[in-house]
């Protein structure tokens, strides 16, 4: 099958779609894709790839054809730019750089920002091509629930777009069992099928990569959390719960990752005098898995809003493939996956006195107990969220399209 890729975010970024994109062409496909200048979570375009102009690719054997945008920098005004700019190229270079290629499926990695569908449907409009739209965020409601937006007349605006893009689009994916129902009030008769994130199996085997030293890592009970550093991950929580357990010299929480709050927890940690709380920083892809296996406990957090009660982050499929004990400071769908899994605890979201609890619970368990937690996990996530499996199935959503699209023509 002849696919195109449409995300604004691939490779080197670090983001899902590359393993997807990367495993449809080991299973025998044909893979291009659609994307911008690399420039994620810095917002500073990546040494070797030019601001202006488009720019021919290849990375695991997968072509990619980058166009130019406005990078993200810091601010609104400019995430904003970056949103909207990626559209407006999209429209205005997809036509024409594709102008000879035939595809048979545009497959949208539908994150934050869902306009990128846009010219994915614009394309699909002018080539006479399905499209498949992998939902990631809930939109607006994730730009309330954020702070990006809180004008109510541009969050209406944006439920209209949003409209639109899911009513042009042949079928709807979406990561988790709780955007059903949002994503079917917004669809208007587009058929709607869960389709869970994954990761690769790199998470589950035996350390391969090398992986650095890193202060709390190995002294003792390390919890670790991995991912962005964001607003939305609400981690003060994990501040005040540090604070309140600063008394057990051998629990270390080591946060990796960098966003728009970590300058924010560096400066906290020093105003708090907090010895058991580390930020060593970003780190690649390849080695995650290797820290994730050396934690004694893998954490992930959200913030107490209606709307992240409803999503999965793609570190909850990693942290079970790693076979680590989870702490879930969290609501909702990825609460309700720890525990149905058995792979960990879960408290709600925000509550630092609970989150303290559950980590003294899981230092103070029988590490057999532990174990059995994190086995728990890694059989949870072959059984549910094998990434193979999860391709297979992909492939599966674009016949069905594709078959219908005909049927139609």
């Amino acid at each position: 099958m002849r696919i195109l890729v449409f995300s604004q975010y691939f490779w080197p970024e670090s983001f899902r779609i590359n393993d997807v994109a990367k495993t449809l062409y080991e299973q025998g496909h044909q893979v291009e894709v659609i994307t911008g200048k690399p420039n994620y979570p810095h917002g500073k375009i990546f040494d070797g790839y030019k601001l202006l102009g488009y720019q021919l690719d290849i990375h695991d054997d997968v072509v990619i054809h980058r166009i130019p945008l406005i990078p993200r920098g810091y601010g609104r005004m400019r995430l904003a730019l970056n949103y909207v700019s990626f559209v407006i190229s999209g429209v205005l270079f997809s036509p024409w750089v594709l102008r000879s290629k035939k595809f048979d499926v545009i497959f949208v990695y539908g994150v934050s920002p869902i306009l990128q569908a846009i010219p994915a449907i614009f394309l699909g409009w002018v080539k006479g091509i399905p499209i498949v739209l992998w939902v990631q965020d809930l939109w607006p409601e994730s730009l309330s629930a954020t702070g990006y937006i809180k004008n109510k007349i541009m969050i209406k605006l944006v439920r209209h777009v949003v409209r639109f893009i899911y009513r042009h689009v042949d079928l709807l994916l979406v990561q988790s069992q709780a955007f059903i129902d949002p994503v079917i009030g917004l669809a208007s008769g587009t058929p709607v099928k869960y389709y869970p994130n994954s990761v690769d199996k790199s998470f589950s085997e035996p350390i391969k990569a090398y992986v650095p030293n890193v202060t709390g890592l190995t002294d003792g009970f390390s919890i670790v959390f991995a991912g962005n550093v964001g607003s939305a991950q609400a981690l003060e929580v994990v501040v005040e719960a540090a604070t309140l357990l600063r008394e057990y010299a051998d629990i270390h929480f080591v946060i990796l990752g960098d966003g728009s709050r970590r300058k924010w927890l560096l400066q906290e940690v020093k105003n708090r005098g907090l010895s058991n709380f580390h930020l060593p920083g970003k780190f690649s892809i390849e080695i995650m898995p290797g820290f994730m296996q050396k934690a004694s406990a893998l954490l992930v957090t959200l913030s107490n809003h209606q709307i992240f009660a409803a999503t999965v982050p793609n570190k909850i499929q990693a942290y079970m493939a790693a076979g680590r004990p989870i702490l879930a400071c969290l609501n909702g769908e990825a609460a309700r996956l720890v525990i149905e899994a058995e792979a960990g605890l879960a408290v709600p979201a925000e509550d630092a006195k609970a989150l303290a609890a559950a980590v003294l619970k899981l230092y103070l368990m029988p590490v057999k107990e532990r174990e059995r937690l994190g086995n728990n996990g890694r059989y949870y996530y072959k059984e549910h969220f094998n990434h193979d499996k999860l391709v297979a199935e992909l492939i599966d959503h674009f016949q069905v399209v594709l078959k219908e699209r005909k049927e139609l023509s």
